[in-house]
């Protein structure tokens, strides 16, 4: 008996252990594909698809960044996405802060507003938003860019946010306001330190949103000299022919910087959330 049991304990295992690395294998796919298309010459790639190259081509790395600006390209990305990331811990963690420590039915309509624009896909406020920063000259800018990221992005954080700071105790800032601090200095003094946790975890969805985001930015950009990574990888493909082969090279330049960001501080992204979900 014990032996069948251990006997199938071990098959369980071993199948638990295959499927899971079948899910890594698809998942890791995709980069697989992209470094092998991005050191293939185009001859090789219409030859073997898939293949590993015979032959490296290093020439597409340089070509890709000639040809698409890159250092331009990964200038404004970095303004755009460090701009929208301070602007929405700011905006969403004070907001949250002021919903969160009060409960009346005018706070508590912002609070669901909020939550209400979580299911309002970007489609829907395109041409409203497009129309609007023609009016304010904030197209083709960085700033227009940067405030219109932070503005899809309110939503979901503001959610966060309001989780987390109603498990801070209210004691804390009492004691502040008794001693002569005004609100703001008991915000930015006392409670803005202790969402540590959901402000790296705000910091890095949000600079992963922004650094990667095509649809907001093809709306608002459409000068070259404004243009971020996602949208100079897009030239490579035109109506008639593609570059392939620089595209991949450029694609996974532009991933470099964000992926060295993303795991020096992925740990502090499950406890943050997880914190964030809790109900106080």
């Amino acid at each position: 008996m014990n032996t069948s049991v251990s006997s199938n304990r071990k098959w369980s295992r071993t199948i638990r252990i295959a499927f899971l690395y079948a899910v890594a294998l698809v998942f890791l796919f995709p980069f697989y594909v992209a470094i092998v298309y991005s050191i293939k010459t185009p001859v090789e790639t219409a030859e073997n698809p898939l293949g590993f190259p015979m032959h490296v081509s290093w020439g597409n790395y340089a070509d890709a960044i000639v040809a698409s600006n890159f250092f331009q390209a990964l200038r404004n990305s970095m303004i755009a996405t460090a701009g929208t990331v301070v602007l929405t811990i700011l905006v969403c963690s004070m907001a949250a802060y002021v919903i969160s420590r009060n409960s009346n039915r005018f706070y508590n309509f912002f609070y669901f507003l909020f939550m209400s624009s979580i299911m309002l896909p970007f489609q829907v406020l395109m041409f409203p938003l497009y129309k609007t920063w023609v009016d304010l000259h904030f197209l083709n800018t960085l700033h227009g860019l940067v405030v219109s990221l932070t503005g899809v992005q309110i939503g979901y954080f503001c959610f966060l946010y309001v989780g987390f700071i109603k498990t801070v105790p209210r004691e804390l800032e009492e004691s502040a306001l008794i001693d002569g601090a005004s609100q703001y200095r008991t915000f930015f003094t006392i409670i803005f330190p202790l969402l540590k946790p959901i402000n790296t975890t705000i910091l890095v969805l949000s600079a992963l949103g922004a650094w990667n985001d095509f649809v907001v930015s093809m709306v608002i950009v459409q000068k070259k000299a404004v243009s971020t990574l996602p949208l100079v990888q897009f030239q490579f493909f035109g109506e008639y022919t593609s570059q392939v082969n620089m595209a991949f090279a450029a694609i996974i330049l532009s991933m470099i910087p964000i992926m060295i960001f993303y795991f020096a501080v992925q740990r502090y992204i499950i406890s943050g959330v997880t914190a964030g979900a809790v109900k106080g």
